[in-house]
């Protein structure tokens, strides 16, 4: 046990030197730290409306409210939303200048008829179109208490239809993403670590020393596995500080390692076979696009379980996730059965 602790030490070392897999960290390292802004800003592309929601921005808006208005507590309504009260236009505008509030909005007692409310906002067109969509909600329901102080039957409704596009975003894309993606990278180095070995002809040192073949390939396995467990918690913690919370976190966290290590021994068997590093990254390439496919005909596919793990879906439990023990005892199998050919062509 301590000879294998040593070599997957020495693996996750390796890692370090190899720039494209650092690279890929790197790159899913600022989408989980940047998810809320990655989110807001794709959202910002097909669904506008949306930002009001998602944008993590805290707002000050300085109010002259002459008549106690309930439109005060409209605008309070909203979670990241702040209320500062004036008694004069002048003084919040003042206020506005010296950047105390991000705009102003003055409301004028219902007297009847038309109701001019003024708003002032940044010169910054940017910001002034996210400030209107934070408000948008607040400012339709002083449209209605307007409407409906002067008799007028006439109000915005709140349609039921599909789930928020920002939630499906977040739970069907950036999350089966930042699990997967390390899994990805896990086959990545195993083929690295193996074909370098029989390439450079540096196995037979290792086989020298008192350590089995399984004990030498289990090491560079494992360690490929570990590094991808130890990303997925890192992406999940870092989501956590975006305020994205996860539900089954153990159990995404499970089935993303099964899938690594699953991913990780195919890979093995490609570079054992092809034993040249250009070679087999290729076919690792090709078959990962097929399976990845043909992944999809199963019911739930592993990205519709992540996402369904992830987001607390019903009918969806352990079961599922320990499913995943068989291909991994499968692809575990074929393995050691090519690496005992692997034994004898060398002798």
């Amino acid at each position: 046990m301590r000879e294998c602790w040593v070599l997957i030490k020495k693996e996750l070392k390796s890692i370090r030197r190899e720039k494209t897999i650092m690279f890929a960290i790197v790159i899913q390292l600022f989408i989980a730290s940047f998810s809320s802004i990655l989110l807001v800003g794709v959202m910002s592309f097909y669904d506008p409306e949306s930002i009001g929601e998602n944008a993590q921005l805290n707002l000050k808006i300085g109010v002259i409210d002459e008549a106690g208005s309930p439109i005060v507590d409209f605008v309070e309504s909203r979670r990241n939303v702040r209320v500062k009260l004036f008694y004069s236009i002048d003084a919040a505008e003042e206020a506005f200048r010296s950047g105390q509030v991000d705009a102003v909005m003055s409301i004028p007692p219902p007297e009847g008829g038309v109701v001019e409310m003024k708003l002032v906002l940044p010169e910054s067109d940017t910001e002034s179109m996210l400030i209107l969509m934070i408000l948008d909600k607040p400012l339709k329901d002083a449209e209605n208490y307007l409407r409906q102080l002067n008799g007028i039957d006439l109000h915005y409704a709140h349609l039921e239809g599909e789930s928020h596009t920002g939630y499906e975003f977040l739970y069907s894309v950036i999350i089966p993403m930042l699990m997967l993606f390390p899994a990805l990278i896990a086959g990545s180095i195993t083929i690295d670590t193996i074909s370098e070995e029989l390439q450079n002809k540096t196995l037979d040192t290792l086989w020298s020393a008192p350590l089995s073949l399984s004990v030498i390939f289990v090491s560079k396995i494992f360690a490929a596995g570990l590094a991808a467990f130890v990303q997925c918690v890192l992406w999940v913690f870092l989501l956590w500080l975006n305020s994205f919370s996860m539900e089954n976190v153990l159990s995404v966290l499970l089935l993303a390692t099964l899938i690594a290590f699953c991913i990780a021994f195919g890979a093995g068997i490609i570079a054992l076979f092809f034993k040249d590093r250009e070679r087999a990254q290729f076919v690792y390439s090709i078959s990962l696009v097929i399976v990845a496919s043909l992944s999809y005909l199963l019911s739930p596919s592993p990205f519709e379980l992540i996402t369904r793990l992830s987001a607390g879906g019903h009918f969806i439990d352990m079961t599922n996730v320990i499913a995943y023990f068989l291909p991994l005892v499968v692809l575990s199998g074929v393995f050691f059965l090519v690496s005992k050919r692997l034994v004898v062509t060398q002798n």
